[in-house]
């Protein structure tokens, strides 16, 4: 989920620098989405591992 989030981030970086504001958005929206669903799964899963244990 993390790799997902850093390719969109790449892919935000390289729209904004050609000049593509509108796909630089959309990337860096969805970037943003996948990195906080990465820290809730993580978390999520930190708390399992601690009640299971």
């Amino acid at each position: 989920m993390l790799h997902y989030a850093v390719v969109f981030f790449v892919i935000a970086l390289i729209a904004a620098r050609l000049g593509f504001g509108g796909i630089a958005a959309s990337a860096a929206g969805i970037a943003k989405v996948l990195f906080v669903v990465f820290l809730v799964m993580a978390l999520a899963s930190m708390l399992i591992g601690l009640i299971r244990r």
